[in-house]
């Protein structure tokens, strides 16, 4: 059974406004639990706005969305319990830490949850050792730490919950390749050890053909396409149309193809764009190439 059901989604902004503006457009779709998804789009897409809609933090204007085939606004009174089965973490998620300690500031979610004392601890341990912070700072201010370090304790923050679908929006904006890289081998390894359903906003291509299974696109609103990564990555010039591009080996090996190399011309990683040239190396270096 499928994790997250949105039928017929739509959300309007301003409804009945002169400033009215639709930002999601009859969206429907199924995920299945323990997919990583990459969600992208151009901005004001509507990316965003849908993926507050998985949390209850807004409520479609039409349609409705089932988090492990429930109805989340069948009873609006009990909509909260769904946001510890949904963690979303925002962009920039550093400028939400308020907390004196790291360790206070992990455990403000889990408390919320009515944990007892022990599992709070626990879990505080397991999510901070799972983004790499050392048990020494626990006790350290958030506000001590570089602007990677928060990045990994507000998400851990979140981790912190356990929750069945783990959403982050742009999660590694505005940090160097080093950070880029570790938020992301973090983020991989959670969703390995733990079987998490992730959705990764992100506008970087090479991080969702490196770390994603699925993709989703969105565009002006609507869904455009969710497949494999390879399958939405094979529509270059659509997604070209929409503002958007594919990552740079993609390019690559399409042009290849273009000018009669015998490449697969949807090759979108760089380990099997390495493995595909050494072939061709090798085959041109024989003498009945």
């Amino acid at each position: 059974m499928s994790v997250i059901k949105l039928d017929h989604v739509s959300y309007v902004y301003s409804k009945g406004t002169p400033f009215e503006k639709t930002a999601v457009d009859d969206v429907s779709l199924e995920i299945e639990k323990g997919e990583f998804v990459g969600v992208i789009g151009h901005t004001g897409s509507g990316k965003s706005t849908l993926m507050q809609h998985l949390n209850a933090l807004l409520e479609p204007t039409s349609g409705k969305v089932y988090i492990d085939g429930e109805d989340v606004w069948a009873d609006p009174k009990n909509v909260r319990r769904f946001r510890f089965k949904v963690g979303l973490v925002f962009q920039y998620p550093e400028y939400q830490l308020f907390e004196e300690t790291i360790y206070k500031d992990v455990a403000f979610g889990p408390t919320n949850m009515g944990l007892s004392e022990a599992d709070v601890d626990a879990r505080v341990r397991h999510a901070l050792s799972m983004v790499g912070i050392a048990e020494q700072d626990f006790e350290k201010s958030p506000f001590e730490l570089s602007g990677g370090q928060k990045r990994r304790v507000a998400i851990a923050g979140v981790m912190a919950m356990s929750p069945e679908v783990l959403v982050l929006d742009e999660p590694t904006a505005g940090l160097d390749p080093m950070g880029r890289e570790q938020i992301l081998s973090e983020i991989t390894r959670y969703h390995r050890e733990t079987g998490c359903t992730i959705l990764l906003v992100s506008h970087s291509m090479e991080d969702i053909a490196n770390y994603a299974g699925k993709a989703m696109v969105m565009n002006d609103g609507r869904l455009f396409l969710y497949d494999d990564v390879e399958k939405v990555f094979s529509h270059q010039r659509e997604l070209a149309a929409m503002g958007l591009s594919v990552p740079q080996v993609a390019k690559i090996f399409s042009r290849l193809a273009e000018w009669g190399y015998p490449v697969d011309p949807n090759v979108f990683r760089v380990p099997d764009a390495v493995r595909q040239i050494r072939t061709l190396l090798e085959k041109g270096g024989r003498s009945d190439a």
